[in-house]
């Protein structure tokens, strides 16, 4: 019996978003992450609201993936009171937001979603060099979403059980 080869793997690169980027045709199954890249995410990196970063096959310009990032803050009474106990008492405590991820429905299956949310995650800590931040947070859009973060690590906050976090200290130890 002949055993199929698998095909090459392309190599891939993840950039910051920019005009070479062909946004037109992403489609990942939910049309506000689809609107999000095609339509605002140039808009907002613009204005200082969010910066993203798309995942292209080398030598493509297609976006294969992608995912935003922004400052966001998360109320001390929303934390688990383990958690909120070992921080100062201010009001608010500092933190980055994964606002989006997604991978077009033509690449899906294929761990770009974790190549993603790892590189999101590295680039989140190396950040924590230069402004502070606690932990990134994310809003998952729905249970399978939820699994996936809890996957890497994410825990959820008591009454908010679609919004996530994740330490920089858990991220700091995942990259030693």
């Amino acid at each position: 019996m002949a055993v199929k080869k698998a095909p090459p793997l392309t190599p891939i690169t993840i950039e910051p978003l920019a005009r070479k980027h062909h946004r037109a045709a992403f489609s990942c199954g939910y049309v506000e992450l689809d609107s999000y890249i095609k339509a605002r995410a140039s808009q907002e990196a613009r204005k200082q609201i969010s910066a993203s970063f798309v995942l292209v096959e080398e030598g493509d310009s297609m976006v294969v993936g992608y995912y935003s990032l922004s400052a966001t803050s998360i109320l001390l009474d929303d934390l688990p009171e383990k958690t909120a106990n070992k921080l100062p008492g201010y009001p608010n405590v500092p933190a980055m937001l994964l606002g989006r991820l997604a991978v077009d429905a033509r690449y899906q299956g294929r761990g770009y979603r974790a190549v993603l949310l790892i590189d999101a995650l590295r680039r989140a800590f190396r950040a924590t060099a230069d402004v502070a931040s606690f932990a990134i947070v994310v809003d998952a859009k729905d249970d399978r979403s939820r699994t996936f973060y809890q996957h890497y690590d994410f825990l959820a906050l008591p009454d908010h059980e679609l919004r996530l976090f994740l330490p920089m200290q858990t991220i700091a130890s995942s990259f030693a």
